[in-house]
């Protein structure tokens, strides 16, 4: 299953971190930010809690970025 997230980051190389974050994240499958729409797009594994999940993704990208929002 794929969903699309609006988000707020700063510049295009936070937004990379952002999504080498997410991807290191148990869980996902695949993720992709894009800097310039401000969206993340989470693919999870089959048979995961997507909220659960983007708990420990939004943990888990504020590591990286603590000013960056993820909005659920």
């Amino acid at each position: 299953m794929k969903k699309t997230y609006k988000i707020e980051v700063d510049c295009a190389n936070c937004a990379n971190l952002m999504e080498d974050a997410a991807k290191k994240t148990a869980g996902v499958k695949d993720a992709v930010v894009n800097f310039m729409t401000q969206k993340m797009i989470v693919e999870f594994h089959d048979g995961q809690d997507d909220a659960a999940v983007m708990r420990d993704v939004c943990k888990n990208c504020k590591k990286v970025e603590e000013d960056c929002v993820i909005y659920l």
